[in-house]
This record gives structure tokens, C-alpha cells and sequence, in this order.
């Protein structure tokens, strides 16, 4: 299953560009608090959105990283004027009218910018004409059942080499508009990706979800992020059913969330050190993001969560509990972080309802798996997730699989086991670019190589 390094999705933005390895080493104390950058999920969102809008946006708090990058590089060739101050983006749009380009849009390995940006770009009628191209990864993954969506209201999308995946041609010939279903079964970017074009179809759209969408946290995301430009849509409880008339998206401010991802790697150091992690500027009751969940599973194991208007904190126990299963659905993404953690409760944990992380940066059920052999800890393999049994992890190289979500996971065991070391530790570019220099602040060792 190893692979090598996906380098072409790699961006000057991102962090150890001629690193081939980290060793992730305890120090004797950790720190109390951190702050953590914004929300990736957020960030790509509004700067979509922003870049179509009339008039012009100011994005606070971006993530500058590898999907942030290519996203806005390929909004600036569609027409958009984007300036970049800090964690601060300023955006006039382009009021619906993308302008032609010459070469091939880029959008690197992001997940959410390839669920985005095609239905975007063939909603507004222009009769201009693109090539989308994506990394080698991004291109392995599905976009079928999106560009099927998009077809079925009116958009004229094709294949560039193999059906159902990157690259796309796209033609703007605008979206006509109507009743479109689509499964909610595979990825909730397909369905935000559907709902942030809706609008600008000539007619209104109904968009029926068929099957349960797997995280429907991101689609609230979505809803919200569209309110806050100017678009209003109306759904039914269950997210079922979503309408949308025709209109254009308002110029905003708006202010990104700090990473609720990225705040579970420290939530799961203070769970595996025994310490107390506060990270700041984060709510979990206002927090549309569902990985802020996660500290729910952690108090299941014997974690004390500390909730504040404007900050989490969680403090480990002497033992993790285990004997426990755990439904990974709604916060996916952290589904490899419980596996890390989990040789050190003291019964196994079972993670259930995760099949569609199979098809995310790697396979991460099989990498998950994988790993933990090789940290010579029993686990057993399931369609949807795994079973992990308590251990002693022994010290090795792992492999990063080009996945920032195994890197992170998997880096934080050497906060107790001696020698971890990643290889293409630079993948973490891709969500959060200084995840070690963060480990470091936190109190960790780092060793660069």
C-alpha cells in the first residue's frame, strides 16, 4: 500500500519542504494552552463563495496551507482578486462572470475544493470553457456522483482521461435548475458542492438526499456559510430536502473558526500523557464543526472535559477506558486519532461506521491498520472500521501514507513511546502546515531530517 509522496500537491505554503522525516520524542512537561490557526472546511468554503460574490469580501482567520493555496490560485486564474495578509484574505468577485483561462485550473489534492469548485464554475451562464486538473490522489477519487447531480440540472461537465474522476472539462453553459436526488452515503462535500452552485441555476433547485448523509455537520457548514452571503436556503429537519432559488451571493466579512481537527491531536496528547490541554478560541456549543465532538469519546474513556464559552480542555485519566465501540461517522476524521490512542486503554475499542475513509488521502482503515501492526499491536480489520486491543506500543518508522490525517494521529504516540518517527512528514501541509512546530510548542521534541 505504500506510496510515495504526492509532491505536485504540495504548495509554497507549505511547511518541511526538504524534510523526509520527523522524530516525535516526550519532554518532561507539556504546556496548559494553545492556540490553534482556522478551519480548513471553513476557509475553502468562504473563499469560493466570496470569489463568485458581487462585490467584494474580507475572509478573517484563513488556513494557510496546500488546499487554501491551490484554491485561491485557481480562483485568481477564474478572474477573482485575491490579496493575502496573514491569516487575512481580501476578495472582490467576480459577480458570477468567470473569466476564460488559457491553461488548466490546479486545485492539488483538496477534497473539499474538487466537491466545490465544478459546480460553481458551470453554474453561471458564461459559455467559457475549462480544464480542471488535479494531484495523482485527488485524481483516484470518485467525483461521479456530483458531476451526475450537476449534469442532471443542466451542466455539461466531461471526462478528461477516465469516467467518474479528475481531470474535468467543464463548459459554462449555466445550470437550468430542477429536482436533482443524490445519496448523502459516499461524502457530504458532494452535497455542499451541489448546494453552493444551486443558485445561480436559472430556475430554483430541490435537492432530495436519498440515503443519510455520513457527516451532516458539514453540511450545516455549508447552509450557514451560505446565509452569511446573502443566499438563503430552507431544508427540513432531517436533512432530507433542500430548496434554493435563484440568486446571486453578497459580498461579506466573515470570520473563520480555529480547527476543530487539528484541536483533537492535543485533546488526544493530554488524553495519552495523563496532562491538562486547554486550546483556546474555540466553542463547542456554537461550533458547527463535528470533530469538537470528539471530546465526548474522550470523556467515554475516562477524560475530564472542561467546556468554556471560548475554550475546550481536557485532562487525561491514569487509564483510558476501553471495552467500549464507537460510531466514527460524524467525525470521520477522527477516527485514525481514537485508533492511535487506543492500545492504551485498558480493554480494546472498536471503531464501527467509518467505510468511506477508505477513499479519502489513503485507505486509512487498511493504513490504520498497517501502522499499528507495525507498532506490534493487535488489531483486527473490518469493512467499516477496526478493532484495537490494548498494548505496548514498540518504537519504529511508520509510513505517513502522503495522508496528513495518519501523520498527526500517529505522531503524537511519541509524546510516551520512545522513537516514533514519520516518514514525508511534509503532507501535513495540507491542513496544517506548522503541526510540528504546534507539537513543539505544546512541549514536545522534534527531530528534523
Amino acid at each position: 500500500m505504500t506510496q510515495a509522496p504526492d509532491l505536485e500537491a504540495r504548495s509554497p505554503w507549505a511547511a518541511l519542504q526538504n524534510v523526509h522525516q520527523v522524530s516525535v520524542n516526550k519532554s518532561e512537561e507539556l504546556k496548559k494552552e494553545i492556540n490553534l490557526p482556522g478551519s480548513k472546511s471553513l476557509t475553502n468554503r468562504a473563499l469560493i463563495l466570496a470569489a463568485v460574490a458581487d462585490g467584494e469580501s474580507t475572509v478573517k482567520g484563513i488556513l494557510r496551507s496546500d488546499d487554501s493555496y491551490w484554491c485561491i490560485e485557481a480562483l485568481k486564474k477564474l478572474g477573482a482578486k485575491i490579496t493575502v495578509d496573514g491569516d487575512t484574505a481580501y476578495i472582490k468577485g467576480v459577480s458570477g462572470k468567470w473569466q476564460p483561462s488559457d491553461e488548466p485550473l490546479y486545485i492539488g489534492a483538496g477534497g473539499t475544493v474538487a466537491r466545490f469548485l465544478p459546480g460553481l464554475v458551470t453554474a453561471p451562464k458564461t459559455n467559457e470553457a475549462w480544464t480542471i486538473n488535479a494531484s495523482k490522489r485527488m485524481s483516484e477519487r470518485p467525483i461521479k456522483p456530483l458531476v451526475d447531480a450537476l449534469k442532471h440540472l443542466g451542466a455539461s461537465i466531461t471526462y478528461g482521461e477516465k469516467e467518474g474522476f479528475y481531470p474535468l472539462n467543464i463548459d459554462g453553459k449555466g445550470l437550468t435548475g430542477g429536482s436533482v436526488d443524490i445519496s448523502g452515503n459516499t461524502s457530504s462535500q458532494f452535497i455542499s458542492g451541489l448546494l453552493m452552485a444551486s443558485p445561480y441555476a436559472e430556475q430554483p433547485v430541490t435537492v432530495n438526499i436519498t440515503e443519510p448523509i455520513v457527516q451532516e455537520s458539514y453540511v450545516l457548514i455549508t447552509t450557514h456559510l451560505m446565509k452569511s452571503f446573502g443566499v438563503d436556503i430552507t431544508y427540513n429537519e432531517n436533512l432530507s430536502k433542500f430548496e434554493i432559488a435563484p440568486k446571486h451571493y453578497k459580498g461579506s466579512q466573515v470570520i473563520m473558526e480555529p480547527d476543530a481537527s487539528g484541536a483533537c491531536y492535543f485533546f488526544a496528547l493530554a488524553a495519552l500523557t495523563k496532562s491538562t490541554i486547554r486550546v483556546n478560541n474555540i466553542s463547542y456549543e456554537s461550533s458547527n464543526q463535528p470533530d469538537i465532538r470528539f471530546v465526548d469519546v474522550l470523556k467515554e474513556m475516562g477524560c475530564a472535559v472542561e467546556i468554556g464559552e471560548d475554550y475546550v480542555q481536557v485532562t487525561g485519566p491514569e487509564t483510558l477506558k476501553g471495552n467500549q465501540t464507537f460510531s466514527m461517522r460524524p467525525m470521520s476524521d477522527q477516527a485514525l486519532t481514537l485508533a492511535a490512542i487506543a492500545p492504551f486503554a485498558d480493554g480494546p475499542i472498536t471503531i464501527r461506521e467509518v467505510e468511506h475513509i477508505r477513499h479519502h488521502e489513503s485507505d486509512r482503515i487498511q493504513a490504520a491498520v498497517e501502522i499499528l501492526t507495525r507498532l506490534q499491536i493487535k488489531v483486527e480489520e473490518y469493512k467499516d472500521g477496526l478493532k484495537i486491543y490494548p498494548g505496548k506500543p514498540v518504537g519504529t518508522l511508520l509510513d505517513s501514507y502522503d495522508d496528513h490525517r495518519v501523520a498527526m494521529a500517529f505522531s503524537i504516540l511519541g509524546a510516551i513511546v520512545e522513537d516514533i518517527s514519520v516518514k514525508d512528514p511534509g503532507c501535513v501541509s495540507k491542513t496544517f502546515p506548522d503541526f510540528y512546530e504546534r507539537l513543539e510548542d505544546i512541549g514536545l521534541n522534534i527531530t528534523y531530517k
